[in-house]
């Protein structure tokens, strides 16, 4: 979704006139490919980086418009969060020290991103999903004011009846439903392409699409998404379930998804994928003007193929086959969008190393790869490993049954050294790379068991704080370039003193809580009060809309503690403190004090957008001053 000159779909004559084009597109390709007009002889690579901005305390930050204005770069741009940004790298041969060439380069363009957020009092983050992220970050108010990103936000959003329900099953369950698809904003990406040629696009796409399951296995870094410990790359399930748009009878006769891993090998040609994003996916945003191919090669230029382009970038599958022009030429390339972000640039770049090694060196297999393994097999080592990282277990390669970390050790890590090998890249930087790999696979420690390892010993309450802490020692040690299994996991001593020293609401508050509704019987509010001692129960409305809240204190101004009369039916509503004190969870906790003190209130409730999150006591408070008093 590179293309920011769009359109949306409203005008039906507009968009036939744009199907047609990229019809034309897909013709035109064929041509190219069919003349040898596509460059041949060459192979570059590029990368593509995605990060997070975030503010002093690790949360995001929603000023990409202020650090793009400090950057003035052109190969920075805007990601569908005003939290996300992502940058590109000019292509470059592989080969000899071309990971050095791409290790400097991501390492400028991090520090320049790194000074412009600085000057917006924030920071730069490389991580799959941003641990601290919560649901208040992710809502419409943040979604980048682009019409690429509205036209997907109301495509996907109008398939759904302007709401969905958001399902990951990992270590925690996670169930939360949305109005937008801002939520997609928590996965940034660290993305690989390898420009290949024609005759053997369709069999390394195929080779490309198998070793993605046990590349994803030992880069996986992203195991939480708000609060809750999911899969070792939830990235996958993220994407796939928040950018959906299929009616129910497609989804009932299994129609795919937009954003997937595909659904068959490619047999002849990489054209058919081109072909099958046409056929099953409508646009859902067009762009003109729009060139005409043929007549481009009737003049002898290369056309840009421009409606193929923009339809082929809103089809997200985990490996994709692009089009592109470097230097007036054209040429095909793999573009790989599994690895997440993160947590260092070495990691990133030791994921590239072991991508491109292994497709250099099992290049002469490709070719028989459909008829070796199943392509479901293919699908389902893919989602293992998203789900259990090194600890997945996969069917490889005629029937073997092997997991990711054996698989790695016997064969992919040694086919990685062969292949970066013949392309003459330096024995020191093969070795630097690899070896971050092997560390992983020894250390049995991603980015992903580096957090979850660090998270098992905190207790819920506790989680939150834990996650702030995790951020900082990322930004620390992606400063020094410590690659992650060289990690130490996380302890309390690690906290950063300035994130400490900024506690909010969102630190103390109790997010387990139980509520009633304003119609409920106002002698089961009293019950809950007396069996689990509480003092206040939030009041809620079926929609989860916080309309009030019961206190102790209150029902025994009016003497309805204890239970009533069945003949005297008390609604919750009549009682209830209509208009209780709330505040944001982003509320300093002075600043909570003073509230507390001045409207005489046993407790506050945290909210978002009328949205309860959670409940703040007067002891809560008196314990985390005395917690500040003791440090």
């Amino acid at each position: 979704m590179g293309e920011h000159q769009v359109h949306d779909t409203s005008n039906e004559q507009r968009t036939r006139a744009f199907v047609r084009a990229m019809l034309e597109d897909i013709s035109a390709l064929e041509v190219l490919i069919e003349q040898d007009l596509i460059e041949c002889g060459v192979c570059r690579v590029g990368v593509e980086q995605e990060m997070y901005i975030v503010d002093k305390r690790g949360n995001p930050s929603p000023v990409f418009d202020q650090v793009l204005k400090h950057l003035g770069d052109k190969r920075f741009t805007t990601e569908l969060a005003k939290f996300n940004l992502e940058v590109n790298l000019a292509p470059f041969p592989i080969g000899g020290d071309f990971l050095r060439t791409m290790e400097r380069g991501l390492g400028d363009v991090y520090t320049l991103a790194s000074r412009a957020a600085n000057k917006a009092d924030a920071s730069i983050v490389l991580t799959g999903t941003l641990p601290t992220l919560r649901n208040e970050h992710v809502s419409l108010s943040n979604l980048t004011p682009e019409l690429r990103y509205q036209c997907l936000n109301d495509t996907c959003m109008a398939a759904r009846s302007g709401k969905f329900t958001l399902v990951i099953d990992g270590v925690d369950r996670f169930e939360e439903s949305y109005e937008s698809v801002v939520i997609e904003g928590a996965s940034t990406s660290f993305q690989v392409h390898l420009q290949v040629e024609p005759e053997r696009a369709g069999a390394l796409y195929n080779l490309a699409q198998l070793i993605t399951a046990p590349i994803l296995a030992v880069a996986a870094n992203s195991p939480i998404l708000i609060n809750q410990r999911l899969w070792h790359e939830t990235r996958v399930a993220l994407f796939e379930r928040a950018i959906e748009y299929r009616s129910k009878p497609q989804m009932a006769r299994s129609f795919p998804s937009r954003v997937g891993f595909g659904e068959a090998w490619v047999r002849e040609s990489v054209l058919e994928i081109f072909r099958e994003n046409a056929m099953r996916y409508h646009v859902i945003m067009i762009r003109d003007p729009i060139e005409d191919p043929f007549a481009a090669l009737e003049q002898g230029r290369i056309p840009e193929l421009g409606a193929l382009a923009l339809h082929n970038g809103t089809v997200w599958r985990w490996n994709r086959p692009c089009y592109g022009i470097t230097n007036g030429k054209p040429h095909l390339r793999i573009e790989n969008r599994a690895l997440p972000a993160g947590p260092t640039i070495i990691d990133e770049v030791a994921n590239a190393a072991l991508f491109y090694g292994i497709m250099q060196a099992l290049e002469a297999e490709a070719d028989n790869i459909p008829d070796r393994i199943a392509f479901e097999d293919a699908r389902d080592n893919f989602l293992a490993a998203a789900k259990f990282g090194l600890d997945a277990d996969f069917t490889w390669l005629d029937q073997q049954q092997i997991t990711a970390r054996e698989l790695l050790k016997q064969i992919l890590i040694p086919a990685a050294y062969r292949g970066l090998k013949s392309l003459k890249v330096p024995a020191e930087d093969i070795k630097r790379y690899l070896s971050v790999i092997e560390g992983r696979e020894e250390n049995s420690q991603t980015g992903a068991t580096w957090l979850l390892d660090s998270l098992a010993s905190v207790s819920e309450s506790e989680r939150a704080q834990a996650c702030r802490d995790a951020v900082a020692i990322m930004l620390e040690r992606q400063s020094q370039s410590i690659p992650v299994h060289r990690w130490e996991p996380l302890k309390p001593s690690d906290c950063n003193e300035e994130l400490q020293a900024l506690e909010t609401l969102r630190d103390i508050m109790t997010t387990d809580l139980f509520t009633v509704r304003p119609e409920d019987l106002l002698d089961l509010a009293t019950s809950m009060m007396d069996w689990k001692h509480f003092r206040h129960v939030p009041v809620e409305s079926s929609g989860g809309k916080l309309v009030g809240l019961l206190s102790t204190r209150q029902l025994l101004r009016i003497g309805t503690i204890g239970p009533k009369s069945r003949d005297q039916p008390i609604a919750v509503s009549e009682v209830m403190q209509s208009n209780p004190l709330t505040m944001s969870p982003n509320t300093p906790l002075h600043d909570a004090f003073a509230q507390i003190l001045r409207n005489e209130s046993g407790c506050l409730l945290v909210v978002s957008d009328d949205r309860l999150l959670g409940i703040v006591t007067e002891r809560d408070l008196l314990e985390a001053a005395v917690a500040r008093l003791s440090e």
